[in-house]
């Protein structure tokens, strides 16, 4: 199974559904922090939720569309990061990612979307690697900024969050740019 060891305490794993429960848990523990800025939290409500979206990312993986890591802090599942919607003609994808509520402040998604990134670009050879978020979500903005991705643009009401709509920042990053 694909692993990426980014340090000596974090590192990722393809996602499995031997994982299921964990992610569950950690979902759940975080659910009213998660629910800010993921519209899909809500339709997490079980154990079996879960292992439906895991099962769909191992047919993404089989069918080249993208891949999920469960990403290990000292071997224990703390958030999920993917490379997703990949274009295989345009030789782009998106990352995406999320970490249980206490595991935030630490490093660990900067490390893990740097990971991700030098992987599309030198393994899988991608052109162009982008992350969205949401315009007012600074965390999450912070980390393509941090990482030297450009920011291209925003796209207005990009997505439906429960009860309003959220703004986008797009950020991106070409190989040719890419040094980290």
């Amino acid at each position: 199974m694909l692993t990426i060891k980014i340090d000596e305490h974090v590192s990722l794993r393809l996602i499995d559904l031997k994982d299921a429960e964990r992610i569950f848990e950690l979902i759940d523990q975080s659910r009213d922090y998660l629910r800010k800025w993921l519209p899909w939290v809500d339709g997490t409500a079980t154990a079996e939720d879960t292992k439906s979206f895991i099962k769909l990312s191992l047919r993404n993986h089989a069918n080249g569309r993208g891949m999920d890591f469960v990403i290990l802090l000292d071997g224990l599942i703390v958030g999920i990061a993917g490379i997703n919607l990949i274009n295989w003609t345009n030789k782009t994808a998106e990352i995406g990612y999320w970490l249980g509520e206490h595991y935030q402040g630490r490093g660990i998604m900067t490390k893990t979307a740097s990971a991700l990134t030098d992987y599309a670009f030198k393994q899988i050879m991608l052109n162009k690697v982008e992350i969205r978020a949401a315009a007012q979500n600074q965390k999450s903005r912070s980390i393509p900024e941090r990482l030297g991705f450009k920011m291209e643009g925003c796209i207005r009401q990009a997505e439906w969050m429960y009860d309003h709509y959220v703004d986008h920042c797009i950020f991106g990053m070409l190989a040719a740019e890419w040094s980290f």
